[in-house]
């Protein structure tokens, strides 16, 4: 039997499926899951469905899942490698992650590999300052770590800190804050939690293989068949499951995929299988599919699963809103048309004279127009409802959902939403 006939889902203890449920939206929400401390209910919960769990990751996103005694790790890969809308994020300061932030943390990594049960923020330091003396490559991609500079100490400290809440690091004594300032006065000291060390890092290869190869494929391209053998390129089966890996992957991670993104051999097979493939998403990750000619978006009426909401409180979730009505009046106007973020600045320059008092005080300062305006594109770019071009911003489809049918100066973002 073929996925263009699936047979008859049997029949499930609503019980067994709400846990289900519950375990696969904690792996979406947090890949790496420690059976102790906050995750250990949702660790709990992965585990007794484990057997369930590895067969429906394995055949819709083609994604592996592992789970020992001490985590559960679900190794994600995006539907689309080159996506930079999501980067890690430090939850101190709100700062994206950098290419030097990331280097650092892979670099951090080696370090701990290389260390005893506990080591020290100095020490880790110290550590990746010899890697990358050592490392001609690494130097002539411009890689530099100089601890007199407080920049790349922020950078460290940083990925320390991420480390710190996936909980592969615990601290034990001091903190952060005296190795940034660069005193010299205290260190911060760790325990390595080694269990979740080694399966930190998500390689469709090992290391060695990987060197061997250069850089590896991150698409559905890169699955082998469940025999262990890489079929060729087009054969039907291999062919189906890539590009079944690819749309439930972008079901599950992407607020929105547009079918104008696929391929004519991907738009055919989501024709004749999304009814399917969308009931799967949206059933086993208790999503909500809304399906239009542009494409399919996912809605989390729950919304633990969403990173960027909108409409969102604060001052940036509310620029982001008025923007976006703004963004779908214009394409509503003028289809197809760029608009220039010249104009996008202006516009948000009007929105600080009207509601500006109303928000943070750095809202109101010269040149917040902006530095209001960019993070506003950012975010609708992370949200797909617009796409950078040569010429300005592309608005895309789903930004119809929030077109405006109110004046410019109602304030309340919770009651300002309208969708089309």
């Amino acid at each position: 039997m073929t996925l263009a006939s699936p047979p008859p889902a049997a029949h499930v203890n609503p019980e067994i499926e709400s846990e289900r449920r519950y375990a696969l939206r904690a792996l979406l929400r947090s890949p790496l899951l420690p059976a102790a401390g906050e995750t250990a209910k949702q660790y709990a919960m992965v585990r007794r469905h484990g057997v369930w769990l590895r067969q429906w990751l394995a055949k819709f996103p083609a994604w592996r899942l592992h789970i020992d005694a001490a985590v559960a790790r679900l190794y994600k890969t995006p539907a689309d490698g080159d996506d930079d809308t999501r980067p890690a994020v430090d939850r101190t300061s709100g700062a994206p992650f950098s290419r030097r932030r990331y280097a650092l943390l892979c670099l951090a990594l080696a370090a701990l590999e290389r260390s005893e049960r506990q080591t020290t923020l100095g020490k880790i330091a110290e550590r990746i300052m010899e890697f990358i003396a050592a490392d001609r490559e690494l130097q002539a991609a411009g890689l530099v770590f100089d601890l007199s500079n407080l920049d790349q100490r922020r950078d460290l400290v940083h990925a320390v800190r991420l480390l710190l809440e996936y909980g592969l690091l615990e601290r034990v004594h001091g903190d952060e804050q005296e190795f940034l300032a660069g005193t010299g006065a205290s260190d911060a000291l760790y325990a390595i939690h080694r269990p979740l060390l080694a399966v930190m890092l998500n390689l469709p290869g090992s290391p060695s293989a990987m060197e061997a190869a250069g850089r590896p494929s991150l698409g559905p391209e890169a699955i082998p068949p469940p025999s262990g053998r890489r079929e060729a390129p087009g054969e039907g089966e291999a062919r189906n499951r890539r590009i079944r890996a690819r749309l439930v992957r972008a079901f599950l991670d992407d607020p929105v995929l547009y079918t104008s993104d696929l391929t004519n051999e991907e738009r055919a097979y989501l024709q004749r299988q999304r009814g399917y493939l969308v009931r799967q998403a949206a059933d086993a990750a208790g999503l909500a599919p809304e399906v239009r000619r542009e494409g399919i978006a996912m809605s989390d009426d729950l919304g633990d699963l969403t990173d960027v909401k909108l409409p969102e409180e604060g001052t940036d979730g509310h620029v982001s809103l008025l923007v976006a009505e703004w963004l779908a009046e214009c394409a509503r106007s003028r289809p197809g048309a760029a608009v220039p973020i010249e104009a996008v600045e202006q516009y948000v320059g009007r929105l600080i004279e009207i509601h500006g008092a109303r928000w943070r005080k750095d809202a109101r300062a010269p040149g917040a127009e902006s530095r209001l305006a960019a993070n506003a594109l950012e975010r609708l770019r992370g949200l797909r409802l617009i796409r950078m071009t040569a010429d300005g911003i592309a608005p895309l489809a789903a930004v119809g959902r929030y077109g405006r049918r109110r004046s410019i100066d109602d304030s309340n973002p919770q009651e300002q939403t309208s969708y089309a």
